[in-house]
């Protein structure tokens, strides 16, 4: 099982000039004062509905292995 970690931030001038102006996940727009989501484990920025639909994705593979069991 793998970890995906969030940091939550609040898009800035200096993020949107020297990072990304959009959501590297769906291609959306971000912009000043915008909450957005960096994921650490891909080294990327995102939206707010990216983020949420990549954790509920990473949990059903997650409750996928834990009821399938070792064996």
């Amino acid at each position: 099982m793998s970890r995906v970690d969030f940091i939550v931030q609040e898009a800035t001038e200096d993020i949107i000039d020297r990072v990304t102006n959009v959501c590297l996940e769906c291609y959306s727009d971000i912009k000043v004062g915008d909450t957005i989501h960096y994921d650490m484990l891909n080294y990327r920025y995102l939206c707010k509905s990216c983020q949420e639909r990549i954790i509920e994705k990473k949990e059903s593979i997650e409750d996928e292995e834990i009821s399938e069991g070792l064996f």
